[in-house]
């Protein structure tokens, strides 16, 4: 399940180059990953509350091309591949309008149990939503 959000590039997220800060770029696809869960029809909070987290364990991110305030951004999420504990997604932003894309990255997801804080196996009633297609 592929899902897209959209963000606009504001003043604060540009460096003194002018250019929206490589940081920002991790940031805006964690809101992507968020909302691609959210759209799958649980929340962060509704899995929290459950006893359920996840843990960033390995971003790999490449750089394409320059983006500037005012600028909107699609994020793009998709699954590529499930584990057991864990699932690798793969995220792109692309610049509204161009479709020119100006950053991909592998992000490696791990589940957590909140109370030991260690992993554990995907929830069965997450598998299927999160089942790369």
């Amino acid at each position: 399940m592929e899902k897209t959000i959209e963000i606009p590039v504001r003043s604060t997220e540009v460096d003194f180059l002018g250019h929206v800060n490589n940081a920002k770029y991790l940031e805006y696809m964690e809101w992507g990953r968020e909302d691609w869960i959210k759209q799958a029809g649980y929340s962060f909070d509704e899995l929290y509350n459950r006893g359920i987290g996840t843990v960033t364990v390995n971003i790999n991110i490449d750089y394409l091309g320059e983006c500037y305030k005012g600028d909107i951004l699609e994020v793009k999420t998709r699954p590529v591949k499930l584990g057991n504990t864990s699932i690798v997604v793969e995220q792109a932003i692309y610049k509204k309008g161009s479709g020119k894309k100006v950053s991909k990255a592998h992000v490696t997801v791990v589940f957590i149990d909140m109370e030991t804080r260690k992993s554990m196996p995907i929830p069965s009633f997450l598998r299927e939503i999160l089942q790369p297609r």
